[in-house]
């Protein structure tokens, strides 16, 4: 069995992103570890008509974002990695300082620690130079910061198709085969 990849969701408007994500995963038999942040759950009612309880069903193990002793909460624990989607700019903020107040944040903290990929699907917009200054932080440290922007190229039909793409193009960083997205075959081969 691969080792699980670790999603977590915070209170940035994307909400869609963590869902599709652990969808897929849960379709192609990768198992994933699910933190939700307490605003990720308000998001989540606000943003869709998925219910906590359908979210958490989609991972194989859900922990609590404040349980900081917590399994991937230690390097030891190995995972493929983790994938914030969406990724408030506080978190953004937390892991630029390693300053880890709650699990997500841990986990992160270990997954650059450990040197494992981390990729952060940064949703609030627009960015001042703090903010960008966070994200340069972050990606020195290791981080992948990774805004879902839409590849017009595909020629989506649907808002899913513009998520799944997106989703599809972060999970491509941890290596995970899949076929969910259209991949570009220069203009003579859509």
């Amino acid at each position: 069995m691969p080792e699980p990849i670790l999603i977590a969701m915070t209170g940035a408007s994307g909400a869609i992103y963590g869902i599709e994500t652990l969808r897929l995963l849960k379709s192609i038999g990768q198992p994933a570890h699910l933190i939700l942040s307490e605003v990720a759950r308000r998001t989540i009612e606000i943003e869709t008509d998925v219910s906590i309880d359908e979210v958490k069903a989609l991972a194989e193990v859900v922990h609590s974002n404040k349980d900081q002793a917590a399994c991937v909460s230690s390097g030891s624990y190995r995972t493929r990695g983790m994938l914030i989607a969406p990724c408030s700019i506080k978190t953004l903020s937390g892991i630029a300082n390693s300053y880890a107040d709650n699990l997500i944040i841990r986990a992160a903290d270990v997954c650059l620690k450990e040197r494992r990929r981390l990729v952060l699907m940064v949703r609030e917009t627009p960015y001042h130079a703090g903010h960008i200054d966070l994200m340069r932080r972050a990606t020195e440290a290791g981080a992948v910061i990774f805004p879902p922007m839409p590849a017009f190229y595909a020629r989506p039909q649907t808002i899913e198709d513009l998520v799944r793409q997106s989703v599809g193009r972060a999970l491509d960083l941890f290596d995970i085969e899949h076929d969910e997205i259209k991949r570009w075959m220069g203009p003579d081969g859509r």
